[in-house]
């Protein structure tokens, strides 16, 4: 609701490196990872007891802002916008998520790994959004599937212990 009334906090220009913060601040990362934040805040001041529940706090918390944007974005008739940035805030939600279940449960070299993992799944989907933009369809796709695997993994192994 913030970004909505106060717009844009980045001026995306041209193709370079404005639009991909822009696309890392105001349109892909940021309200992906928001509500990520906000739980883990939650958890730490004790204002949430129980099992962390990262992913479903964020895909909820993520609903009204989808229809919040996708009322402001389609009248630019711009597809990236349209599919491919809610594509994204679920592939940064599921899996930053499934990694900090991880990371809640392993050893030291496991949390380094999921750690890394975490720091690259927005990145990789800024980038993915901003080679799109720019028509380079071969390298967002490389960045797409960088960002969607960790979900598709996370999405396979909750069926495979749903049906144990």
């Amino acid at each position: 609701m913030i970004q909505f009334f106060l717009g844009n906090l980045i001026d995306p220009g041209g193709f370079g490196l404005s639009r991909w913060v822009s696309g890392c601040i105001d349109i892909i990362t940021l309200p992906a990872m928001a509500p990520i934040l906000v739980y883990f805040f939650l958890m730490v001041f004790k204002l949430i007891s129980g099992e962390a529940d990262f992913a479903s706090f964020a895909l909820l918390w993520l609903i009204p802002s989808a229809g919040i944007r996708a009322l402001s974005w389609s009248s630019a008739s711009d597809p990236l916008l349209l599919v491919l940035a809610p594509v994204l805030w679920t592939a940064i939600a599921v899996g930053v998520s499934f990694f900090i279940d991880i990371i809640l449960k392993s050893r030291l070299l496991v949390i380094i790994l999921a750690s890394l993992v975490i720091i690259i799944i927005p990145f990789a989907a800024s980038c993915s959004y901003w080679a799109f933009y720019a028509q380079r369809t071969y390298m967002g796709l490389l960045f797409l599937f960088a960002a969607v695997v960790p979900m598709l993994v996370s999405m396979i192994l909750a069926f495979v212990r749903a049906q144990d």
